[in-house]
């Protein structure tokens, strides 16, 4: 196995952070997983017991002392991956001015800390991947997570901008809907819809995106800052699932 280095991983224990974790294990990294829940030390080991070099950690990425901490531990490192978010439905005017300033707190700022301070402890040359949404394009009863992965959008682009200097390229992923837990709190009716919308007829998976990631991570990606890849199986071209082949509609 390949040695590329260290990378960090948040949001780690679950869902598509867990399958960027498995990625970059594969593609030669010692990575350090983090998450607010315990799970991601399981992760950790399940991996560690096949062979890969892991670390995990318990932390909140809104606690920037408890990142410096961890940090300190495991610096330079050479990949930063920003997974770590919440969501969840809710109509615009039920909306609660807690659950759109905890968004942001969590999706926004939170990924804002982490990257702040793990360019601070990278190598020249490193690689930044903030995982954003598809969502930022617009996305129905989800007003506070639309809001807050377009920030990170934003924050990317300026990242780009001023790491530049450094040589450290900074992009986004946007996925789709994926199937993580995040689509399993939906009611049956409402995963029927999203299935619908899909252009290819079937929800992501998180090795889908752990694909992107790793190809904005990876060491030979040298001309791509600034960007925003969007894997979400062809939904935001608004077309729906077409017809069959055989269907007269085709």
């Amino acid at each position: 196995m390949s040695d590329l280095g260290t990378a960090i991983v948040t949001g780690a224990a679950r869902g598509i952070g867990h399958g960027i974790v498995e990625r970059l294990v594969e593609d030669g990294y010692h990575v350090v997983a983090l998450d607010r829940l315990e799970a991601v030390h399981d992760v950790a080991d399940g991996l560690r017991a096949a062979g890969a070099r892991i670390d995990s950690e318990v932390a909140d990425i809104r606690d920037r002392a408890g990142i410096v901490a961890i940090m300190e531990r495991f610096a330079p490192f050479d990949v930063i991956v920003n997974n770590a978010a919440i969501t969840g439905t809710f109509h615009f005017e039920e909306l609660t001015e807690e659950h759109f300033r905890e968004a942001f707190d969590i999706n926004a700022v939170g990924t804002f800390i982490v990257a702040q301070e793990g360019a601070r402890r990278m190598r020249n040359g490193g690689r930044i991947v903030n995982i954003a949404s598809r969502s930022f394009a617009g996305a129905p009863q989800m007003a506070h997570y639309a809001a807050s992965k377009t920030a990170v959008v934003g924050l990317t682009r300026a990242m780009a901008i001023d790491l530049s200097p450094r040589d450290i390229r900074v992009n986004a992923v946007a996925p789709g809907v994926v199937d993580t837990d995040m689509l399993h709190y939906m009611t049956p009716e409402r995963q029927q819809m999203m299935l619908s919308l899909q252009l290819l007829g079937r929800i992501g998976q998180p090795q889908d995106i752990a694909r992107a990631v790793s190809f904005l991570a990876s060491p030979e990606n040298r001309y791509i800052t600034g960007q925003v890849l969007i894997v979400d199986g062809g939904r935001s071209l608004g077309q729906g699932q077409l017809p069959p082949e055989d269907s007269p509609y085709a």
